[in-house]
């Protein structure tokens, strides 16, 4: 019998298939068990079965294949945990998208989701002010305590605030 129930034992059977180099027959990859061939049932060093546990020792699977899958899981299960942690912060959206063809709507979701990412990415990992504002503060702080002690200093601060500012205005 295998191990769980649902679409968790599709994905052990996946891993164990992985770890063994073995291909799972599943309805979604349509390959009948009847046109199995040896290679397709994968190997291990030994196995251990018991009621509770089955212990795998020295799959044949490729170690990228291994890592890979690896990765792939923990992506999931951070998405999943992500998931369940908006859920139970209240903080859950549903966006509709709609139009007036296929390929409208296609592209207009391509646009919310690209706009998702910035929107996860901005608040992972920090955002400055745009439209040259981030520049025009730091020269408020840098320079707002400088005191031109002669006409050239003090043509050299107006030059500098000048440029500091200009891509603003430019905006």
């Amino acid at each position: 019998k295998a191990p769980g129930f649902g679409d968790n034992r599709k994905s052990i059977l996946g891993d164990i298939g992985i770890l063994t180099n073995a291909t799972v027959f599943t309805d979604e990859l349509d390959i009948k068990l009847e046109k199995a061939t040896p290679d397709m049932l994968g190997s291990t060093g030994s196995i251990t079965i018991t009621k509770e546990d089955t212990i795998i020792l020295n799959g044949e699977g490729s170690k990228d294949a291994i890592a890979q899958r690896c990765e792939q899981i923990r992506g999931y299960e951070k998405e999943k945990l992500q998931e369940r942690l908006a859920k139970l912060s209240g903080g859950v959206a549903v966006i509709k998208v709609g139009g007036a063809s296929e390929v409208e709507v296609g592209e207009k979701k391509d646009r919310v989701v690209d706009a998702l990412n910035a929107t996860r990415a901005a608040v992972e990992e920090g955002i400055l002010p745009g439209g040259g504002t981030a520049l025009i503060k730091a020269a408020a702080n840098a320079l707002g305590g400088v005191q031109p002690s002669n006409f050239d200093q003090q043509l050299g601060v107006s030059i500098i605030k000048n440029a500091i500012t200009r891509p603003a205005r430019r905006i």
